[in-house]
């Protein structure tokens, strides 16, 4: 009679396999990580800036309708949302023009509006207080400049 051969199989990994998989994971956790993290923050940042520049694009349509832009003193950006008390205000109104989300930057805070604007006369000043929340400082996203 003839004896069945079997073969030997591998059925576990060495622990040097284990230890090489884990620190290539490591090695591509340390350059991909921060990456990602960062990506989120630019295009948050740009997302910032590209709604103040065009206005949100919901104050020009506003002014169109209206024939200024929504004021300061009556609510500001609120304007954009909820529709005038004054009846004859209110035929112009073609609202809202914007969900109240739109009133919120990225990071979930007020934009700053001011009409009419200290920076652009004749205009409107909007600005994101940025990453930090806090206007007035270095990473506010505005539609002016400063020299």
């Amino acid at each position: 009679m003839s004896r069945l051969i079997r073969k030997r199989t591998r059925q576990a990994f060495t622990l040097l396999e284990v230890l090489i998989v884990v620190a290539i994971i490591g090695a591509l956790a340390v350059f991909v990580v921060p990456n990602f993290i960062n990506t989120e923050a630019k295009a948050k940042s740009k997302l910032a800036d590209a709604a103040i520049k065009s206005g949100l694009g919901a104050i020009d349509r506003y002014r169109i309708d209206m024939g200024y832009y929504p004021r300061s003193e009556d609510g500001g950006l609120r304007a954009l949302i909820e529709k005038p008390s004054d009846e004859q205000e209110a035929k112009k109104w073609a609202g809202p023009y914007v969900g109240a989300e739109g009133l919120k930057d990225p990071w979930g805070n007020d934009y700053i509006y001011e009409y009419p604007g200290r920076y652009n006369e004749g205009g409107y000043d909007l600005s994101s207080p940025g990453p930090d929340g806090q206007p007035g400082n270095d990473d506010d996203i505005t539609n002016w400049k400063v020299d």
